[in-house]
């Protein structure tokens, strides 16, 4: 049986599939920012009334299923999110203190889809993308 979420008149399962990568495609989520950045995430869609469900950090992109209410449009949520995670980035490993006009860690944009009916197949390839990419890595090379 599918657990729903409830608000005051509403009951609801909005689930969404999201990507979003660093300025330029650099591979600049690894060690500490990514230690910090998980924990970050989680405290930010929490502010909003979201729940990561699944999420993996790759070393050039975000992959996360995230639970937003109805109440809340995607792109205020990712907004949100992605533009707070980059003042935290730029506070703790720029040292930067004041003045985050302007402070973009994030490329602009990012890939949405709704989950729907296949939660558990979404789930699973968010956790497994990491050893699905170093494969193919391996199988190119073989070629």
């Amino acid at each position: 049986m599918k657990e729903y979420q409830s608000l005051a008149h509403t009951r609801w399962d909005c689930k969404y599939h999201v990507v979003f990568i660093p300025k330029k495609r650099k591979k600049a989520i690894f060690g500490a920012i990514r230690r910090h950045l998980g924990q970050v995430l989680h405290e930010l869609a929490q502010q909003k009334e979201c729940k990561i469900v699944e999420g993996h950090l790759m070393p050039d992109h975000v992959h996360m299923c995230l639970s937003i209410p109805p109440k809340h449009s995607v792109s205020y949520v990712m907004g949100f999110i992605k533009g707070k995670s980059a003042i935290s980035i730029a506070r703790n490993f720029s040292g930067k203190t004041r003045n985050f006009t302007g402070e973009n860690f994030w490329a602009r944009g990012y890939y949405v889809s709704t989950v729907g009916l296949d939660e558990e197949m979404i789930r699973a390839y968010i956790r497994h993308q990491e050893s699905e990419d170093e494969r193919y890595d391996q199988l190119k090379l073989a070629m």
